[in-house]
C-alpha cells in the first residue's frame, strides 16, 4: 500500500541535525503522545517523513537517497527519537532493510526495491525474532527450503516493528546450510500479518506477528551469497540498528531534559521554583552530562562506519549501552521529578518511562550487550 501524496505543504527537506529538529518539532513531537494512545502512525506522518526525505537519505543519489554520512544519520534519528521513540523505530527498522538490499542485493535487487524504499512508497520491517527466539538468533526455527528454482517459507516471527503496516519484510529463516535473508512481499500467498497491540513501549510502532506458511518465494529472494548471511548480512544490519536504537535513547534523554527543565522552572513548591532545589539541579546535571556522553559514544561508532572500520561494531555496542541504561534511568528520574504529574497522561514523561525501558532489551538485550562487551576486554588482552 503506497503513502498518499498529499502532505503539508511546509514539510521540511530533512539534511543534518537542524533541519531534523524543525521536522520534528513541527510534525512529531505535538502529536506523539496522540499516536502513544492511539497505537499507530497516522498515514499523513508516513507521507510527510517521505516528503522530507527521511526514509533512507543514506543511499546513494542513483537510488534517490541523498547519500547522507553515518554520523549525520544518527543525529537524525537522535532527533526523531526525542520527538517519538515509536516514529523512530519505524525509520530503524525501514534503515536495516534498505541497507541490506543496497549492500547485498544483486543488481537487479537494488533496481526493484531500492528506489521505492527510499521513497517511502514501500516501507520494509526487519524479521527476526520469534516466540522463542530473541537476542539469541541461533534459537530461530522459521525454515526457507529450496523448491525448484526458488524457495519454499515457513515459520513465525513476532514483537516486528512496523509489521502491521510493512510492505516487505526481511526474513530471516534456516536453510539447508546456514541461515539466509529473504526479500518477501507482504501480498505474497501464504503471509498472513497479526496485530500486537497494548504494548508497554513504543506502543505506536505498529508491532506485529508475521506467520509465513509455504510461502513460495522466487531464487531472487534471497538476499546476499547463499551460507555467507549469518556472518555478514544478519551482523552488519543488526549493528545498523543497533546505532539507530542508541541514537534515539539519546534523544530520549534530551527529551526529559528539556521536560523537566520546563516543569520545574514553572512548578513551585514551599515558595520556591523546582529548579532552584539543590536535589533537582543534580538530577538535571546528571542528565546534561549522559546526553553529551552518550551523544559522544554515537558519534564515534558513527565516524567509524563511514570510515569503513570494523571496530565499529564495538563502539556501537558500547554507545547502544551506554545510551539506553542512561535513558531508562533518566526517564525514572523525570517521572520523579513530575511527582504524581509524571504518572499521568496529561506530561510526556510517562512515554519516555515507558519507551526506555525497551531500548534495554530491543536490538540486543543488555544483558547480551554486556557480555559481548566483556568478551572485547579478553580478546584486546590477549
Amino acid at each position: 500500500m503506497a503513502i498518499p501524496a498529499q502532505v503539508a505543504p511546509d514539510t521540511v527537506q530533512v539534511v543534518d541535525r537542524r533541519s531534523a529538529r524543525a521536522f520534528v518539532d513541527a510534525h512529531i513531537t505535538p502529536y506523539a503522545d496522540a499516536y502513544d494512545q492511539k497505537g499507530r502512525v497516522p498515514e499523513e506522518l508516513l507521507g510527510q517523513i517521505a516528503a522530507a526525505g527521511l526514509w533512507a537519505p543514506f543511499l546513494p543519489p542513483e537510488a534517490g537517497g541523498a547519500g547522507m554520512d553515518m554520523v549525520t544519520l544518527g543525529e537524525v534519528h537522535e532527533e526523531v527519537g526525542r520527538g517519538c521513540s515509536s516514529v523512530r523505530s519505524l525509520l530503524t527498522v525501514h534503515t536495516m532493510v534498505s541497507w541490506a538490499v543496497q549492500r547485498w542485493g544483486t543488481p537487479a535487487q537494488r533496481e526493484r526495491w531500492a528506489p521505492a524504499l527510499c521513497r517511502g512508497d514501500v516501507l520494509g520491517a526487519f524479521c527476526l525474532s520469534e516466540p522463542g527466539a530473541g537476542s539469541d538468533a541461533s534459537g530461530i526455527t522459521s525454515t526457507a527450503e529450496q523448491a525448484g528454482g526458488g524457495w519454499v517459507l515457513n515459520g513465525v516471527k513476532k514483537w516486528i516493528t512496523g509489521g502491521q503496516r510493512a510492505d516487505v519484510y526481511l526474513v530471516f529463516a534456516r536453510t539447508a546450510s546456514s541461515i539466509g535473508a529473504f526479500l518477501v512481499p507482504r501480498d505474497a500467498p501464504g503471509v498472513q500479518v497479526r496485530p500486537i497491540d497494548d504494548m508497554l513501549g513504543t506502543r505506536a510502532s505498529m508491532l506485529a506477528e508475521v506467520s509465513f506458511q509455504d510461502v513460495r518465494l522466487d531464487g531472487d529472494a534471497l538476499l546476499g551469497p547463499s551460507g555467507f548471511t549469518a556472518g555478514m548480512v544478519l551482523t552488519g544490519t543488526l549493528d545498523l540498528g543497533r546505532y539507530s536504537v542508541a541514537s534515539g535513547s539519546v534523544g530520549i534523554i534530551q527529551a526529559c531534559l528539556e521536560a523537566c527543565a520546563t516543569y520545574t522552572a514553572r512548578r513551585e513548591v514551599g515558595g520556591s521554583v523546582l529548579r532552584d532545589r539543590p536535589l533537582i539541579q543534580a538530577k538535571l546535571s546528571d542528565m546534561i552530562t549522559d546526553a553529551r556522553a552518550a551523544r559522544l559514544l554515537c558519534a564515534e561508532a558513527g565516524r567509524l562506519k563511514d570510515a569503513g572500520e570494523a571496530s565499529t561494531l564495538m563502539a556501537t555496542w558500547v554507545a547502544k549501552y551506554f545510551a539506553s541504561t542512561a535513558a531508562a534511568r533518566h526517564a525514572s528520574e523525570a517521572v520523579q521529578i513530575h511527582g504524581a504529574n509524571g504518572c499521568s497522561p496529561d506530561y510526556p514523561v510517562a512515554r519516555f518511562y515507558r519507551d526506555a525501558k525497551v531500548m534495554e532489551i530491543i536490538e540486543g538485550s543488555n544483558e547480551i550487550q554486556r557480555i559481548t562487551i566483556a568478551g572485547q576486554v579478553d580478546r584486546e588482552m590477549m
